[in-house]
């Protein structure tokens, strides 16, 4: 009888990603255990900026909520350009180099690594990191072993986001379909979801989010209102104030949009997907306020799910900021001094202030995302 075990089986059982790629490392460090360190950061392509996403390694990571951005690092734009991978079996030429990411590595001891791009036919996903505390760790012989695992690991990182972009499109799409003059444009959804991510990263170390959930909460923010589908376009594009039975149905949007999701998340089997109940409490909750008197639930405090009070400061932030055919754009200066005044009694003070402190940032995303004339 054969002695031969599978120890990659489990991989078509897991539900996560983040399971999944746990397998792909323990085999691969199962095998050689001088690899120490496996990362996968995700590319923005219209931020030209790199986040951490996913990592595994012996003694803790270096680079945990880290954000750069590509085009500043010549030799990961050369190797995103190429779709090459690169090999450095001494990573002490880059002594000389004072980047974070650098120092960071050298700092746990790291002396060599493996950095594979991951395609998609065209698309550019990000990076696959591969880190060793010795010197020459990726020798021909290992690599032969280690690189159907790396292909492997590609690939789980573009079927997971495949799965999400075609979620996002499904309800993009819908939204165009019922509403082609919706005063939230696209760029809305894309200044929002990057300022959510910043106030993410600004709040992480209180509120214990790693970089998966950041990710995510970047990732679903552009369908926290969904469920103004449901909503009569007599409402929803009304140029001037709702009378109070038409605010009502306004604010129905929040439960309408939970039944939408999960009723496309039921349709398309999505309801093990990573992270769910974040999708959930964004769309549900992001209109509920510090002091209880937001909707639906009229919940309060600490009861409203961080990852909704991220939103609901992006979200009202970006309103302001923003022209209407009610209102001109308010200047950051102004948009902060309302957010300033409303903090704490509808919006966390945690997420205002994580805001506030990222203005460059800001000017950035507003510059990359212009509303059409």
């Amino acid at each position: 009888m054969s002695q031969y075990e599978d120890k990659l089986k489990q991989i078509t059982r897991e539900e996560l990603i983040t399971n999944k790629l746990k397998l792909v490392y323990q085999e691969m460090n199962s095998k050689f255990n001088s690899i120490e360190r496996i990362s996968l950061s995700l590319y923005d392509s219209d931020c030209d900026s790199l986040t951490t996403y996913i990592h595994y390694t012996s003694n803790g990571d270096p680079l945990n909520r880290y954000q750069s951005v590509l085009s500043d690092s010549k030799s990961l734009n050369k190797i995103a350009k190429s779709g090459e991978p690169r090999i450095v079996n001494d990573m002490s030429v880059y002594d000389s180099v004072k980047k974070r990411h650098s120092e960071q590595l050298k700092k746990f001891g790291f002396k060599s690594s493996y950095t594979y791009p991951i395609y998609n036919k065209s698309q550019f996903y990000g990076f696959i990191f591969i880190n060793s505390c010795q010197i020459n760790a990726f020798a021909d012989d290992v690599l032969e072993q280690i690189t159907p695992l790396i292909h492997l690991i590609a690939a789980l990182t573009v079927i997971e986001f495949s799965i999400i972009n075609s979620l996002t499109s499904t309800v993009k799409t819908a939204l165009v379909m019922s509403h082609h003059r919706d005063p939230e444009t696209g760029e809305h959804l894309d200044r929002m979801a990057r300022y959510s991510r910043l106030i993410a990263m600004g709040v992480a170390q209180k509120y214990n989010l790693d970089d998966e959930m950041i990710e995510h909460i970047y990732l679903f923010a552009p369908l926290h209102d969904v469920g103004k589908i449901a909503i009569p376009d007599k409402i929803l594009l009304k140029p001037g104030k709702l009378t109070f039975e038409e605010f009502e149905v306004m604010k129905t949007h929040s439960n309408k949009g939970l039944e939408i999701i999960n009723t496309i998340l039921d349709n398309y089997q999505l309801d093990g997907m990573q992270y769910i109940k974040f999708l959930r409490n964004i769309i549900h909750s992001h209109h509920e306020k510090m002091n209880g008197s937001g909707y639906p639930d009229g919940i309060s405090g600490n009861e409203i799910p961080i990852e909704a009070r991220i939103i609901a400061v992006a979200d009202v932030f970006d309103a302001l900021a923003s022209k209407r055919s009610y209102k001109e754009a308010w200047s950051i200066d102004e948009a902060f001094a309302e957010l300033k005044r409303i903090t704490g009694e509808e919006l966390d003070s945690d997420c205002v202030d994580a805001l506030l402190k990222n203005r460059g940032a800001i000017e950035r995303i507003q510059t990359l995302f212009v509303d059409p004339e």
